[in-house]
């Protein structure tokens, strides 16, 4: 049975992915969920990048030609990694990637906070009510209650940009995107539609951000074709 290595996006849990995870064993596949450290894995110290790269290079380290599906953050790792050690990985499966650096305000104004949050630590975080108003602000009320570890690690990662990484990518690339996506705009999969060389983008019209939980049908029947593909 061919394993398809999943990337999860920045969620500390995997209930929403049941229904994605049965349709691919249904299909004849074995869903193989990475436990993201950090995230669905503790972690001890902040991690940046290129940690995320090793860590997964020794997750991978006795598959010849692995299928990765990377969501949001998650992509964010698969594409680092391809970049860094091209050719490693058979086909690359990427769902409402992050990647892209952004300047417009919005986006440099929660970097900016993430920053100083990520810096400044229990000094103001330790104040419950500011803490939710500081996150509210930046749009990621999600990430109110994470650890410090955690919380540097996600403003080491928001700094990163891959767009010049993404023409050294020849793997076979399929990019999925929720056309009504807040997150990661759209303007974002077609950039890497443009870029990475051996790529197809398909895209979720009512679709948002995890087009995986909301349309599971429709994005496995996707990735299921791509798989099958012979000489993409």
């Amino acid at each position: 049975m061919q394993k398809l290595f999943i990337i999860h996006g920045w969620t500390y849990t995997l209930i929403k992915w049941d229904k994605f995870l049965e349709l691919i064993k249904a299909a004849g596949f074995e869903p193989v969920m990475l436990k993201v450290p950090g995230l669905t894995e503790a972690i001890d110290k902040p991690l940046v990048l290129d940690d995320y790269i090793e860590w997964l290079k020794d997750k991978l380290k006795d598959e010849d030609k692995p299928i990765v599906v990377g969501h949001s953050n998650g992509g964010r790792i698969a594409l680092a990694f391809e970049a860094k050690y091209p050719g490693h990985l058979g086909k690359l499966i990427l769902i409402d990637s992050a990647g892209i650096y952004h300047k417009e305000p919005k986006i440099k104004f929660k970097r900016a906070l993430f920053g100083v949050l990520a810096k400044v630590g229990k000094k103001i975080t330790s104040n419950e009510t500011l803490r939710k108003v500081l996150y509210k602000m930046a749009g990621e009320a999600d990430y109110q209650n994470a650890p410090l570890h955690t919380r540097q690690t996600m403003a080491n990662l928001i700094t990163t940009d891959l767009t010049e990484s993404l023409s050294k990518i020849s793997t076979p690339t399929l990019i999925i995107w929720g056309r009504q996506d807040k997150t990661t705009p759209l303007t974002d999969g077609e950039l890497m539609h443009a870029l990475i060389q051996s790529s197809q983008i398909y895209i979720i019209d009512d679709g948002r951000h995890s087009p995986q939980y909301t349309h599971p049908e429709q994005v496995c029947e996707k990735i299921i074709n791509f798989i099958q593909q012979n000489g993409f």
